[in-house]
C-alpha cells in the first residue's frame, strides 16, 4: 500500500527539510506533496530545491495564504496514494511511527487511524491550559460524532484516500481537524487510534496555533455536526 504525505508548509524554512529527510527514512512506499502556503520566509525555495533533488515528488504552491485547511485539500487534489496523511512541517510529529498508524488500513481494519498525543507515548511536557483546551474540545466533538477519541486535533491522521477524496471537506484553516472528524462519523467509516509522541514548540520556537483557534474549533464543531452536507459518501 502506497502512502501520500501531504505536507502543508507555511514558514518553516527552519524545519521543513529535516522533516522531509525523516520521511524519506520510513520504510515504506511514500509520495510526499509538499503544499507552499504562500511563506514569506523562503520556505518556498527550499521546497523547490527539495523537489528537484527528487526529494519531494511535487510541489503545490498558493499564491495568497488561505490556511491549512485548503493546504490539505489541495494536496489532497495531486495525491495518488492508496492512502493519506497530514504531516506538519515543525518536527512535532514522528514519521517513524507511520507505518505502525498505517497497519489497520493496510490489513483491511480501518477506514481511518488517528494518532493521539494523549494515550501514553512519549512527549514534552508544555502548555497546561493547551491541553486542558484539546481535552474539552475532543470531548464535544465526541459528543456528536459518538466517537470515543482521546485526540481529535491530532495532526496525525490517516485515511483510506478513495474515502478522503469523497468527504465535502470545506474548512480553510485549524477547523480542519474537527471537520474531517465530524464527515469520517458521518460517513461511517471505521475509526482507529493508536498512541505516538509528540515534540511540541514553543511560540518562541514557531507554535502558530492559539486560544482564537480554539474559540473556532467550537463554532466549528457545532457547524460540520449540525449541518452535514448532502450526498452520498459513505465510507463504504
Amino acid at each position: 500500500m502506497r502512502l501520500s504525505v501531504l505536507i502543508p508548509v507555511y514558514n518553516e524554512a527552519d524545519t521543513v527539510a529535516r522533516v522531509v529527510a525523516r520521511l524519506r527514512s520510513v520504510p515504506l512506499g511514500v509520495e510526499l506533496v509538499a503544499i507552499d502556503d504562500a511563506s514569506t520566509d523562503g520556505s518556498g525555495d527550499i521546497l523547490d530545491g527539495l523537489c528537484r533533488e527528487g526529494r519531494l515528488d511535487r510541489v503545490v504552491r498558493h499564491e495568497r495564504n488561505r490556511g491549512k485547511g485548503a493546504a490539505i485539500r489541495s494536496g489532497i487534489r495531486e495525491a495518488t496514494g492508496d492512502a493519506i496523511v497530514i504531516q506538519d512541517a515543525d518536527l512535532e510529529y514522528d514519521p517513524a511511527e507511520l507505518p505502525a498508524l498505517l497497519a489497520p488500513i493496510a490489513d483491511g481494519r480501518a477506514d481511518a487511524v488517528f494518532g493521539s498525543r494523549f494515550q501514553g507515548g512519549p512527549h514534552r511536557v508544555l502548555y497546561f491550559w493547551h491541553s486542558v483546551g484539546n481535552r474539552l474540545l475532543t470531548l464535544l466533538s465526541n459528543m456528536f460524532t459518538d466517537l470515543n477519541l482521546t485526540d481529535v486535533e491530532t495532526c496525525y491522521k490517516l485515511v483510506r484516500a478513495d474515502l478522503l477524496r469523497r468527504l465535502p471537506l470545506t474548512s480553510n484553516r485549524f477547523g480542519f481537524e474537527v471537520e474531517i472528524t465530524a464527515r469520517l462519523a458521518q460517513a461511517g467509516a471505521r475509526v482507529w487510534e493508536m498512541p505516538i509522541s509528540y515534540s511540541g514548540r514553543t511560540y518562541a520556537e514557531g507554535k502558530k496555533i492559539t486560544w482564537r483557534d480554539g474559540l473556532a474549533a467550537l463554532f466549528h464543531i457545532l457547524r460540520y455536526n449540525l449541518l452535514p452536507p448532502p450526498g452520498q459518501w459513505r465510507a463504504r
